[in-house]
């Protein structure tokens, strides 16, 4: 069996990178509404003695820096909660709330604060919980509070620099974010003292009206660190038994709350650390004394005792912070992609009748890109799991629930998979928002409807991609007479390219979400869509608008190389229109390690088969993006030879090679590093190695050349329009103003729409 349970992981892993292959998963990845009326979502569950309304959990997307600096919930949080109850979902889970303050010095910055909410602190922190649950049981939602006994290896190591003192761990591990920097092994003395606290916190959580509490084991945390052989080497003491700490946090709760109060437990089947990277889990240093990870039959054991602790319910996934895509599934990964490994626990837990202390079945939630109703339904019919969680899918569109059950399906916004506003946003320092939904975590801010203006005014939107569609039905809703104008037959922008692979089904779905929401307000008179048309400065002064709204996207930028006008030589955003461009070619050279450059090399390399090659002048490729979605793409580059050239130049375009200049020093970074990751430009590593220069020129086989360096604003039209006053109100969102992201485009275009 451990042979059997092991090699579905193993298949799960080697599958991800074509998974697309397999034309009927990639159907699961559409809104449809085939399953209507959607009866098993909809069905209560119990969960110890409390019964939730139907079987939709919304996942724990962070609450990070959405509290007081006391760690009281205040209003922004709490908003973002209740609107997710508003909206139907049966189970809330808020994010992280450490227990192990004073413990582990990663929770803390300087002047002693922290960017997480906390329970632990004082009374003074109680009345913002009280009033969360209130909240959200107006709603007839449940809510859970996740605690964490804190980050450990994958939490910041700046505590070294501010405080002097070590990460902490299970035993002496290196930092995720800096590898060089130890992570010392925590006392048993300590240990129990964040035992203790889980019972008091617990103890507070339930006199605050919260329904249930959720420990924080999976995906590498400290809870993880000390209940996974990988990282818990401990060799003396009580918590060398690498279960014992999970076990005596769940018995202390059981000990504080009684036995009605309800446990849930996130973990990972897996790690998958050796079925990911192989035989590099022989050579990097980093992932060498993780080696000996727990195998899927110790995590079965495990959680077959943590039910006789006391455990009601658990969620369960794959991986950690050092393959980060898994238990972050980025747009690339398939829908419902950790469907069998819910169903491997859930058969387990039935053929062995492990039932909770309240005689009940142990319910098990599956996770992992379920945000398709029918997918959703079609795993709780065939009894694949008892309950879906949702994360993203509920920022992109509160009301999922609601819309579902009403049968609205092409109603609901859909979440793209980008992670760039939920994760990557509070990486580089705020706090979890959303790209396609510009009120999520400013629901404090902008309240459930948008006011008519006091005025009705005459506005123009040039340009039909994302911006400029949430800016013409944003001001349409305030009453005002839009006109929106695209230069070509369909709306989307330079969605349209990027959705063209496979790996991008959800921004697909989007698109379908963008043209349905403006036809709606085309066929209501309440916009005026005029496609096929590019407006100059003449036609919007002869027109005479009050306001003018630049959303002109983009000019791609060309590099000026010799050859670059050969004939073998083409731009990304062509050839992803029109993929037929490479049939003809074998060898393809990519110039460009962005987004762009990264995701035609996984479209050319998977869908058509080619030999490719990606230049990149900077270090890193897909620098700035989150790096659970670039981890995906970087690693399954590699699994296909795709060759990944950093610190290197494009010198010339020759008839079928290319000339560039590479740096060929030892001191260039490893291009196919995904098990850990690039720091942001304000946090310095001071123990990274200088790069140093040894360049050397090299010829490259190419058939084809394809140019994927980026564009610049298209800003001619904003700035002849400022200058000849044809406005008085004058606007330049998105692409147009700088080069961004569907994030940045959408938040401004909102902003917009509801000032004007």
């Amino acid at each position: 069996m451990p042979k059997d349970n092991q090699q579905i992981v193993k298949n799960l892993i080697d599958s991800y990178g074509s998974w697309f292959e397999d034309e009927k998963q990639l159907d699961y990845g559409r809104m449809t509404s085939d399953l209507y009326p959607y009866n098993n979502i909809f069905k209560p569950i119990q969960i110890n003695k409390v019964k939730v309304k139907n079987r939709l959990v919304m996942a724990p997307m962070g609450n990070i820096q959405m509290a007081e600096e006391t760690g009281r919930p205040n209003e922004q949080m709490i908003q973002y909660f209740t609107q997710r109850a508003k909206g139907g979902v049966g189970l809330i889970t808020s994010g992280l709330i450490p227990i192990s303050y004073g413990i582990d010095p990663s929770l803390t910055e300087k002047g002693d604060l922290t960017y997480f909410p906390r329970i632990d602190r004082s009374r003074t922190v109680f009345s913002g919980w009280r009033e969360l649950a209130s909240n959200i049981h107006s709603y007839g939602a449940k809510f859970f509070i996740q605690l964490t006994p804190g980050l450990g290896r994958v939490g910041n190591p700046q505590c070294l620099v501010n405080s002097f003192k070590f990460p902490i761990s299970a035993s002496w591990n290196p930092n995720f974010y800096i590898s060089q920097i130890p992570c010392k092994r925590l006392s048993d003395r300590k240990l129990r003292k964040i035992v203790k606290n889980a019972g008091q916190a617990s103890a507070d959580a339930k006199s605050a009206q919260i329904d249930g509490v959720y420990l924080h084991g999976h995906e590498g945390y400290f809870l993880e660190q000390m209940t996974n052989t990988a990282f818990n080497r401990r060799k003396v003491g009580r918590y060398s038994n690498w279960q014992q700490f999970g076990l005596d946090l769940v018995k202390e709760i059981r000990k504080r709350c009684g036995e009605s109060y309800p446990i849930m437990y996130r973990i990972d089947l897996s790690l998958a650390l050796n079925e990911t990277y192989g035989e590099k889990m022989d050579e990097v240093k980093s992932l060498k004394k993780f080696k000996k990870e727990r195998t899927v039959d110790m995590t079965l054991e495990y959680m077959k005792n943590l039910v006789k602790a006391g455990v009601d319910i658990f969620d369960v996934d794959l991986g950690c912070y050092d393959n980060w895509w898994l238990p972050h599934p980025p747009a690339s990964m398939p829908p419902a992609c950790f469907i069998e490994i819910a169903e491997l626990v859930k058969k387990f837990l039935k053929e062995n009748n492990i039932v909770s202390n309240a005689g009940i079945e142990v319910p098990v939630v599956a996770v992992g890109k379920l945000g398709y109703p029918d997918i959703a339904e079609k795993t709780l019919a065939e009894e694949k799991c008892d309950m879906v969680m949702l994360g993203r899918p509920l920022l992109a569109d509160p009301y999922w629930p609601q819309k579902v059950y009403e049968g609205r399906i092409k109603d609901i916004r859909p979440c793209i998979g980008c992670q760039e506003g939920c994760i990557n946003e509070f990486v580089e320092g705020g706090h979890p928002q959303c790209a396609v939904n510009p009120l999520s975590a400013f629901e404090y801010v902008y309240g459930d409807s948008i006011s008519k203006a006091e005025k009705v005014k005459k506005v123009a939107v040039v340009g039909g991609g994302p911006a400029g569609v949430m800016c013409a039905v944003i001001a349409a809703d305030r009453g005002h007479d839009v006109e929106l104008f695209e230069k070509n037959k369909k709306i989307g922008g330079l969605l349209r390219p990027g959705s063209q692979p496979k790996i991008k089904f959800d921004l697909i779905n989007y698109l379908n979400y963008l043209e349905l929401l403006l036809n709606r307000y085309i066929k209501e008179n309440k916009i005026k869509f005029i496609n096929n048309f590019e407006v100059d400065l003449d036609y919007l002064k002869e027109q005479k608008y009050d306001v003018i709204v630049n959303a002109s996207g983009t000019k791609q930028i060309i590099p000026k190389i010799e050859g670059i006008n050969n004939t073998n030589v083409v731009l990304a955003v062509d050839l992803l229109m029109n993929p037929e461009i490479a049939d003809k070619a074998e060898n393809i050279v990519i110039l460009g390690g962005g987004v762009v450059g990264c995701e035609t090399a996984y479209l050319l390399s998977y869908e058509k088969n080619k030999n490719v090659k990606v230049v990149e002048m900077m270090p890193y490729f897909m620098n700035h993006v989150c790096t659970a979605n670039r981890g995906f793409i970087i690693h399954y580059l590699e699994k296909k030879g795709v060759e990944l050239l950093n610190c290197t130049k494009l010198k010339s375009i020759n008839k079928d090679t290319v000339t560039v200049i590479r740096n060929i020093s030892n001191t260039v970074p490893n291009p196919y590093i995904t098990w850990a990751p690039i720091l942001p430009e304000n946090v310095k590593n001071p123990l990274a190695k200088e790069i140093k220069v040894a360049e050397k020129e090299k010829e490259l086989d190419a058939d084809l050349v394809v140019i994927a360096a980026g564009g610049k604003p298209n800003d001619e039209l904003y700035y002849q329009c400022i200058k000849e006053h044809t406005a008085l109100e004058i606007y330049n969102i998105g692409d147009s103003l700088k080069m961004a992201k569907v994030f940045e485009a959408v938040k401004a275009a909102y902003s917009i729409g509801r000032s004007i």
